[in-house]
């Protein structure tokens, strides 16, 4: 079963701590063929602009992408960020 899109990430911004929703789950991988990260849906540049975007503007994308995740074909073949902190430290254990 696929997490909610919405998630909530803390960012410095001038000094100050700011509280920004951001769709991210750190797959960060992107699909060639659409152009849609396979973990958020986003596109690169939208990755690259979520700190410069307004509210709206952010709520607008994270309307689209469950639509646009349905279009992502298939996973990323490599070890996700993730995957490999939750193996390290199941061997750690």
């Amino acid at each position: 079963m696929r997490r909610g899109l919405s998630h909530i990430r803390r960012v410095v911004l001038t000094g100050r701590t700011s509280v920004i929703e951001s769709p991210c789950i750190l797959v960060c991988s992107i699909d060639m063929k659409t152009g849609y990260c396979f973990g958020c849906g986003r596109t690169r540049d939208e990755i690259a602009g979520w700190i410069a975007m307004d509210p709206a503007q952010r709520r607008a994308v994270m309307a689209a992408l469950p639509a646009r995740l349905e279009t992502v074909e298939r996973r990323p073949r490599r070890e996700t960020r993730r995957t490999r902190i939750a193996r390290e430290r199941a061997q750690d254990q």
